[in-house]
């Protein structure tokens, strides 16, 4: 399975759902809390080119946010994306 990354912060309620999500799925995620490391902010807003949390990421892929996880999900392409 490819690694899932998760850029959030602590006050985001779509960070928390989709981690939810994830976890629900039995699928490990790393989080990162881009709120509490500046750094990890910088690599966020230059991988994504977008600045809102969270921020989802599964191999080298940019899914997007959380309703662009559900819109994966939904349409089927999500298993696909997580197959190594």
């Amino acid at each position: 399975m490819k690694k899932v990354i998760i850029y959030s912060t602590r006050i985001c309620p779509f960070c928390v759902r989709a981690k939810n999500f994830f976890s629900k799925k039995d699928i490990p995620f790393e989080d990162i809390m881009v709120d509490q490391d500046p750094e990890q902010l910088k690599i966020m807003l230059e991988k994504s080119q977008r600045q809102s949390v969270p921020q989802i990421f599964i191999g080298d892929y940019h899914v997007g946010g959380f309703d662009d996880l559900i819109e994966h999900d939904m349409d089927g392409k999500l298993d696909n994306l997580l197959e190594d």
